[in-house]
């Protein structure tokens, strides 16, 4: 949080607020930046105590802005509604007009941009997708991923499990893709290439970096002779690819129940500060041994990444609950945010 990058909300709240055409924008414009306040409020107990006076100024100062500026317009769109200013056809019906037109015009959702321009970067590297369902059985989602019964992760506070069961098979909502990686290998022969891209669900509270739903891309590669060096050139080949420069990468030793060895991917940013953005590892034995193959004949390795989180960074949006509601920069305002995506 910087105190600079405060004050210089002023001039994006005039302008938004300005360009604010109907009751609905302008609530959109004042609730994003509302929730912008209480995000930077937050971290006011993260500050240096010196400097909590002038950033608690600063922000009590934009948000008394906020609300003068929104109380103001909503003013003037009652008028303008009242003596139909907007509607004299002598003098702004084309303007009017232009403005209709934005309604019509339709746009792909961010995500499903990048998730078909990731299918198409693994899909030259000779991978296919596949698709599986969102509502898993324990054993897909934890027991044939190594994943034993006491694992964190069947915590209450991890997993949406469902009240119905069927033989004493208990259902939830996948808490990741790996399951779609078990059905693929219990019904195809090795070498295997996939990815599976699609939506998971976790129970846990939401914040700019956290939903309860998301998306990821999980990767799986099965073949006689595979490396971690196999692994680390696909990937290096896939960051290339997506953010359209040479990316370096390091691997950390981690540990993740299905993998061994385990290790997490971090990439270098231009401020020479590493990232983490990707679990992997080669395949567990037991995993192998769950769904019919021998992995004493075949080895492979896995790997699995959020896709909100690479939109995170390949856009720099600062906060992931945009990608999930109705703001503006998703609808074609003047922030003109979806410009940068193509397809």
């Amino acid at each position: 949080m910087d105190i600079e990058e405060i004050k210089s909300l002023k001039q994006k709240v005039q302008d938004d607020i300005n360009n604010a055409y109907d009751f609905q924008k302008l609530n959109e414009v004042f609730e994003f930046y509302l929730l912008k306040i209480k995000d930077f409020i937050k971290n006011l107990k993260d500050l240096p105590k010196e400097k909590k006076a002038e950033y608690g100024r600063a922000l009590n100062d934009l948000n008394k802005f906020l609300r003068e500026k929104y109380e103001l317009k909503k003013e003037h769109l009652k008028e303008a509604l009242a003596t139909k200013e907007d509607f004299d056809i002598t003098a702004s019906f084309s303007e009017y007009s232009l403005e209709k037109t934005e309604f019509s015009l339709g746009k792909y959702h961010p995500l499903y941009i990048l998730e078909k321009e990731i299918e198409k970067i693994f899909l030259s590297l000779g991978f296919q997708v596949a698709q599986g369902p969102h509502i898993e059985t324990e054993w897909y989602n934890f027991d044939a991923l190594n994943l034993p019964e006491y694992h964190p992760a069947r915590d209450l506070w991890d997993t949406f499990w469902l009240k119905k069961t069927i033989n004493k098979e208990r259902f939830l909502m996948r808490t990741h893709t790996s399951s779609v990686q078990i059905r693929f290998m219990e019904n195809n022969k090795p070498p295997i290439r996939i990815i599976s891209p699609g939506r998971v669900f976790r129970y846990e509270a939401t914040d700019s970096s956290h939903e309860v739903n998301f998306y990821q891309v999980e990767g799986l590669m099965v073949d006689k002779k595979v490396s971690i060096a196999d692994f680390k050139y696909i990937i290096n080949e896939f960051f290339n690819a997506f953010f359209g420069e040479k990316i370096n990468i390091r691997l950390r030793p981690s540990y993740f129940p299905f993998v061994e060895p385990g290790f997490e991917i971090d990439i270098k940013k231009k401020n020479g500060d590493w990232l983490e953005v990707m679990g992997a590892g080669l395949v567990h034995p037991n995993v192998f041994k769950a769904v019919g193959i021998d992995p004493e004949e075949w080895q492979g390795f896995a790997f699995g990444t959020g896709l909100d989180r690479l939109a995170v960074i390949k856009y720099e949006v600062d906060d992931v609950r945009l990608f999930y509601n109705s703001h503006p920069y998703f609808r074609g305002s003047n922030l003109v945010f979806l410009d940068k995506f193509k397809i």
